[in-house]
Formats: C-alpha cells, structure tokens, sequence
C-alpha cells in the first residue's frame, strides 16, 4: 500500500496545533512525516568521505592490508619465515626474534579528480543568464538580480553547490535576508541585503525535502547538530514550508545521541513573507565515481602489490653456482667475480612480469576515465596530441561536454528555482515602485550552461573568414575590444590610426633617387 503523501496546509495544520498546549502527538505526528517524506534514501556520507580521503582507502588499513612479521634469528627453524601481522592482536607484533615488515600503501585521490573536474566542466565557464526585457521595470528587476548575484559570488556560489551535488549526492541552498543600513545598491531604497547559506551532508547537515503526490516540494527540512553558548550540544530541526518557518532542538546524551525531545526553539515559527520555500534543493543519485569505485580499489591494490615487489627485485641479484672464491666490492669499476672450476654467476632477469602489470594499470587508468567521462587532461595525456584542429579539440572533449548536458536535467531545475526565489524576495524588498511586483512576475530568466570547452581561434577566424567570402569578420575596434588588454579599445584605436598616418606622411616625404 502506498503512503498518502500531505499535502503542505495539512503539515502547516498539523505542526500549528503541536505548538498549542496538550496537543504534542499532532505535532509529533507532522516531524515524523517530514522525516519520512524523502524519495530517495539518505546518502552513506560515512562512505563517501571515506573514499574521498586517500588516507583512509581500504589499501591504508591495516587491518584489510597487514603489515608483516618476519622471523630473523638464524638458528630458528622458521628463519626467513613472513607472517601476517594481526593489528587486532596485541601479542601478534614484533617479538624477540622478530621484525615488523611494512607493506607498500599506495593510495589515489582519484575520486577527488573525477568529482573536481565534473565541477570545472559543469561551471568553469559561468552560467549566462539568458532575458530580454519588455519594459524599464522588468529590466531594473533584472538588474537587480544581476547586483544580487554579483555581490554573494554567485559563480563560487555554483562551484561549490555541484561540488557537493557531485560528491556527496545532494546539496541544498537557503537565501534570506539581513537587516543593513539603507542603501540603493539594488536600485531602489532598502534596509536589507540578501545572503545564501549552502547544506550538505559535508557539514554534518541531513537534509529531509518533502514531495507531494505530485512530486512537487511542499516542506523541506533540515537535521543538524551544535554546542549552544552554555556548551550544551543539541540537535536541531529546521523546516520551511511555503507559510512558516519552524525550528525545534532537542537535548542530547552524554554520548551524543539525540533524545527526539523536540521542543520549539523561542522566537518560532516565524511567518514566510515571499509564499514559496526559500530552499533550492538538488540531487543525484550516487557519487560522480561510484560506477569505478572497484576499479580504483583495485588499481591501488594492484600499484601497492608491484610496489613490493619492487622492493625486493628493483635492485639486480646475481645467481651462482657453485663455489663463489672472491666478489668485487662495491663502487669497483670493472670488478671481477672469482670462482673454482665449473662455478656460475649470473643476473636474474625479469622480463615478463612488469608488462602485464603495466598494461593492466593502464587498463584501469582507461577505464576510470572513460566510464566518468573525465577528460584526462593531464601532461601524459594531452603532450601526444600536438597541433590538432578546433574540430578535432571538440570530438576530444565531446564525451565531457555530453555529460554536462546530462547533468543538465538537474540544473535546468535547480537554477531557475533559484532565480525565482530571489524575484520573490525583490518583490517585497520594493514596494514602493509601481509595477514592480508584476515586473518580477513576469519577468523570464533562462540559465543557460555551458560546458568548458577549449577553443581554436585560429581556425575558427579562418573558417568563418572563409564562410564570409574571404572579407573580414570583425572591425579594428571589436578585435581591439576582444583581445582585452587595454581598457579603452576606443583610445587604443585613436591611437593606432594616429601612428599610421603620421608613417605615411613620413614616408612620402622622403627624397628618392
């Protein structure tokens, strides 16, 4: 039987009759459901910041790769003898004939890389917001969005809320306003600015957005625990609905769990003056590298194994037979090796074993990269490549760029929920404008995302030069403007054409003979 999800008066209801004296089951009742309201489950952040921490990567356990115990004294019959160690065992270390043989741990940040470069991809160019305008009102509501945008780093902003959705496989977004001193950066008078605050997993926050049967968020919530001034650590419960704000904190244990004692923190719940949750919610389905986590683990095996094997055959090793009379001492140049009649001595040679081992690390390399759809743009990767076309640039990179039209069906959501929170703080923010609520209503602001992408200018200039007939694409001054190092492209043109003519007054002045 499915659960009948509320719908967002019912849990405004519920959790209004909760604050009234005697009536806590009610209340009790709304918290539990907005709990339960998740479509998807909780992300395992104990997991993933495991993996994202090379440091503690099954291969740096010691528990899961044992050092080993060796046994040194010559006159045991286990001479020579290599012994797992047993961390768990505080007998198991060294003993008196013994020695504790540390093993190779070779551990990648490869996670990190894949997530990172899926960040610089997504935003590395900054989302073009997409408008025109039909009226003065509209186009100061658009300008003020643009001002709001521009002093809370809006392109950081982006940056770090994918890096959270990449890693951790959800983030939200909370913007409200703080009393200031009255200013008119907005263009209009007002007392107030408008700040974002970002919630992740990563912050010890657990996020709890509620659908309805529509698939609509009518509430979200958010978990988190802090020690208050009296050095009492408590947990909190925050939740937005399209009315309220409401906030409960509950009292924890000695041992850190939580009581589920939730009572109303003083001062709440406070009225939502713009009608619509101030929350941006997005998330995905797994970590960015999730698919290839194996393959990393086993990569790290793979180079900590041959790491070992490294140290035990780098160096050459000479096999003899038969009786060996005198050796060379090290540093000899030309040394000679002595021995009786029949005697052999001769280098171990390895000559198989490395290949295979090469070719699978690079195999999994390979297919790291090429299941993420990371671009591998590291020296190795990219200094075979040489001089190759802008075409040839873009087949490279194709894979990258489809990927972030991937990611496209979540920021295609989750930005222009955002451009619509911030029209709704504008409209009350200036009531004074005739218009100006109605502007912002109508108002239509598409993000439009672009992939990073490496261009060729060369072959672009020519390609389009060549479509144009072999004229000339741009003006002096828009070429001027483009390459950007001078800040008055106009002067900079003055002045070029000033030095061009006094030249050819100078040139036809001169005598010929």
């Amino acid at each position: 039987m499915v659960q009948q999800k509320l719908d967002g008066a019912t849990i405004d209801r519920l959790l209004q009759e909760g604050l009234q004296e005697g009536h806590i089951t009610e209340m009790i009742a709304a918290v539990t459901e907005l709990h339960n309201g998740r479509l998807m489950p909780l992300p395992d952040t104990k997991e993933i910041n495991k993996q994202l921490d090379p440091n503690t990567h099954d291969v740096m356990d010691p528990t899961l790769r044992k050092d080993k115990r060796v046994v040194v004294d010559p006159q045991s019959e286990d001479y020579g003898r290599v012994m797992d160690v047993n961390p768990n065992s505080v007998r198991d270390g060294v003993g008196e004939n013994t020695r504790i043989e540390k093993v190779t741990r070779i551990a990648l940040a490869l996670q990190k890389l894949i997530r990172e470069r899926a960040v610089s991809w997504t935003f590395g160019i900054p989302v073009q917001l997409n408008c025109k305008p039909e009226n003065d009102t509209q186009k100061q509501v658009f300008d003020a969005l643009k001002r709001i945008y521009y002093d809370v780093k809006i392109n950081t902003i982006n940056r770090k809320v994918a890096r959270h959705l990449y890693g951790n496989t959800e983030v939200a977004e909370y913007w409200y306003p703080v009393s200031t001193e009255k200013h008119t950066l907005y263009g209009f008078e007002t007392p107030v600015k408008f700040k974002v605050a970002i919630f992740s997993p990563a912050f010890g926050d657990t996020l709890y957005p509620y659908f309805d049967a529509n698939r609509d968020l009518i509430a979200f919530s958010r978990e988190f625990s802090r020690k208050d001034n009296d050095l009492q650590t408590r947990s909190y419960f925050e939740t937005w609905t399209a009315e309220w704000h409401y906030l409960w904190s509950s009292d924890t244990t000695q041992t850190g769990a939580k009581t589920n004692n939730w009572q109303i923190v003083d001062g709440y719940p406070v009225q939502n003056a713009i009608g619509k949750i101030p929350v941006i919610y997005g998330s995905q389905p797994e970590p960015e590298w999730q698919c290839v986590q194996g393959l990393i683990d086993r990569l790290e095996k793979l180079l900590s194994n041959f790491g070992d094997t490294n140290d035990y055959h780098a160096s050459p090793k000479i096999f003899v037979k038969g009786h060996i009379v005198g050796f060379a001492r090290k540093g000899d140049a030309g040394g000679i090796i002595e021995g009786d009649d029949g005697a052999e001595a001769q280098y171990l040679s390895w000559a198989n074993a490395p290949e295979s081992v090469k070719l699978e690390i690079e195999t999994l390399l390979r297919m790291i990269y090429t299941l993420t759809r990371t671009p591998d743009i590291s020296w190795e990767g990219v200094k075979s490549l040489g001089n190759i076309s802008g075409v040839a640039l873009k087949l490279l990179f194709m894979d990258a760029d489809l990927k972030v039209q991937d990611k496209c069906e979540i920021w295609d959501d989750y930005l222009p929920r955002r451009n619509n929170v911030v029209k709704a703080y504008l409209k009350i923010a200036n009531l004074k404008q005739q218009g100006w609520q109605d502007a912002a209503d109508q108002l239509m602001i598409e993000p439009i995302v672009t992939p990073y992408t490496i261009e060729d200018e060369d072959g672009k200039v020519s390609r389009l030069t060549a479509a144009n007939g072999g004229k000339a694409i741009a003006s002096r001054r828009t070429t001027i403007a483009k390459l950007g190092w001078v800040d008055d492209a106009d002067q900079e043109l003055s002045d070029i054409e000033t030095e061009e003519a006094a030249e050819r007054s100078a040139t036809q002045g001169e005598f010929t003979i």
